[in-house]
């Protein structure tokens, strides 16, 4: 186990050292932040000067591990456009796009995991039917038209929610939160749906398609040649081992659903990362475009790993060809 999750270990460090080549390569092919910080009539005399602060004056290799060494310490520099740290930027939209992430995860999953089950088990109901129908919508429409559609019909039609914003927030610390505040709750439920809703689709597909072949294994029907009653089978043996690349394709997606939230973000004004992101590249803020690229990548490092760890957990034949291997 320790010399897996040691090797898993310098895995992600190469990947992070990739993702942080490319990041530094902005630095040096997306626009020129010494034109950008003093304008174009600055003289070239100010021009060196700042080049020189900035250490952009020095050999690549040497800026690269530079850029390496300051981001292990969370320190991204300044953001070209607001002037402030790179790092408070982030902090401060953090908690609002992983408020929102786990939130979509969470409905994902609870709506996706039964549903998928029931469609399996009764595959050949209308209900059933009507569900993998209606499903199509989650996988073909795309995210910003479903949140224009919501927004048009709970929002504007309705006037039931919001249809920008967080609303109302407790500060905990560092972290914010608007899980504490009726407004919070009601300013999360469109954006939630939104972002969950292609989730929930392939979740549910994926465990009714993962149900159905599990159903036809040789130990299901020994099971049922032993008189287990129909619960223990299908929850206590079917579901169990559907749940190995549930996990998988919950914890890749939970990364997604992070990475992607740019568009919902958008389109409910969500004041999160991604709608951070977006305004950097509007205004080619370098600096705050290359701390969201290295920390995605952490994220879904991490996750990766979680998701991995939990192989172990829920499937013991891993663990078995684990020691025989060793």
């Amino acid at each position: 186990m320790a010399f897996f999750i040691l090797r898993r270990l310098l895995q992600a460090v190469g990947v992070m050292l990739s993702v942080a080549l490319i990041a530094f390569a902005l630095f040096q092919y997306v626009g020129d932040p010494v034109t950008i910080m003093l304008g174009q009539d600055a003289t070239q005399q100010d021009r060196a000067e700042l080049r020189q602060q900035l250490g952009l004056d020095q050999p690549a290799p040497v800026q690269f591990a530079r850029f390496v060494s300051n981001a292990v310490q969370g320190d991204f520099g300044l953001s070209l456009r607001q002037g402030q740290k790179v790092s408070s930027l982030l902090a401060d939209r953090l908690p609002a796009t992983i408020e929102l992430s786990v939130a979509a995860a969470a409905l994902a999953l609870i709506v996706g995991l039964p549903l998928g089950v029931y469609t399996a088990l009764n595959r050949k109901g209308r209900l059933s039917q009507l569900i993998l129908a209606l499903s199509l919508l989650g996988v073909s429409l795309p995210t910003f038209l479903i949140g224009i559609l919501l927004i048009l019909v709970f929002a504007v039609m309705l006037g039931w929610l919001p249809s920008y914003g967080r609303g109302e927030t407790v500060d905990l610390g560092w972290w914010s939160t608007g899980l504490l505040t009726a407004s919070g709750w009601k300013h999360l439920i469109l954006p939630a749906i939104t972002l969950s809703l292609f989730q929930l689709t392939l979740i549910l597909r994926l465990v009714r398609s993962e149900m159905l072949e599990v159903l036809r294994q040789d130990y299901i029907k020994f099971a049922r040649a032993r008189g287990l009653s129909r619960r223990a089978i299908h929850f206590g043996h079917a579901l169990k081992n559907t749940l190995v690349p549930v996990i998988t394709i919950t914890g890749l997606q939970l990364g997604g659903i992070i990475a992607f939230s740019i568009v919902t973000e958008t389109v409910f004004q969500w004041p999160g990362m991604g709608l951070l992101f977006i305004q950097a590249v509007q205004f080619a803020d370098v600096p705050v475009m290359a701390a969201y690229l290295c920390l995605i990548a952490l994220i879904f490092v991490v996750i990766n790993l979680m998701v991995d760890m939990l192989y172990f957990v829920v499937d013991p034949r891993l663990r078995i060809t684990r020691k025989g291997a060793l």
